[in-house]
């Protein structure tokens, strides 16, 4: 296949970026999109320029690292993390536009690399339970009611790659604080601190420059591990309790 592509390329934090084409050729259908950079990249060291800037760890789709814009979508035309999306999406002679995240709240560091320790921030503000330290209880010493576990489950593989916020309009981080809510909200260990867990996190989110919910649903389509969209119903939930209570 032969790619036209065109990056943003920013040199750092401080310095405007602009578009920049390159072609490629060569791309096996069988390639991963960030193998595909990486072809790119040897090509830009083999002619003495600088390679690009990406994000990228485990390429097996449960870091949440390789966040990318492509072609206006968020991790590309199939619902999937970057690293596990794969050439044959595309056409040959096409031209594709990857960009990074598109949030105030992840401001780009370097071409398509954004600063996203506004989430660690706002796992820090409640995302935890207070446990004494010591020997671990024996599981089943606390019962869990099946279908609180398998909801705890499933919200837990969120991997904060930051999807959520880049395929909504308003920049709004709901989908992830929601899942994280619910994930601790479902289970007996997080219920100690369920108020103040929410309040804490939604004046995190609101601190950080992310934007308002209206539940547009763009958020749950973009994200790879299919994070529903009533988690954030659990967070306004918890959060009119909450206030109900006088957190």
């Amino acid at each position: 296949m032969k790619l036209t592509l065109k990056i943003w390329r920013q040199p750092d934090a401080s310095t405007a970026g602009k578009m920049h084409t390159y072609d490629v050729d060569d791309v096996s259908a069988d390639m991963s999109f960030l193998e595909m950079l990486d072809v790119l990249n040897e090509q830009l060291n083999a002619r003495g320029e600088e390679p690009i800037a990406f994000d990228s760890d485990c390429r097996e789709g449960i870091c949440g690292m390789c966040g990318l814009m492509i072609n206006g979508e968020a991790h590309g035309p199939v619902t999937t993390t970057t690293c596990q999306l794969h050439m044959r999406s595309f056409v040959d002679g096409e031209t594709i536009t990857i960009e990074p995240w598109r949030s105030d709240a992840f401001p780009v560091l370097k071409d398509l690399v954004v600063d996203r320790g506004s989430f660690d921030r706002i796992i820090q503000a409640g995302g935890y339970i207070s446990v004494n330290t010591g020997s671990a209880p024996e599981a089943h010493s606390v019962p869990v009611p099946r279908d609180n576990a398998v909801r705890a489950f499933n919200v837990a593989t969120c991997i904060g790659c930051g999807a959520c916020v880049a395929a909504c309009p308003n920049g709004s981080a709901s989908l992830f604080m929601g899942a994280k809510i619910t994930h601790l909200g479902e289970l007996p260990q997080g219920q100690p601190e369920r108020d103040s867990r929410v309040t804490n996190m939604v004046a995190q989110h609101d601190h950080e420059g992310f934007g308002g919910c209206t539940n547009i649903g763009a958020c749950s389509a973009a994200c790879p591990k299919e994070i529903p969209l009533d988690v954030i119903s659990q967070l306004n939930k918890d959060l009119r309790t909450a206030i109900k209570h006088g957190h």
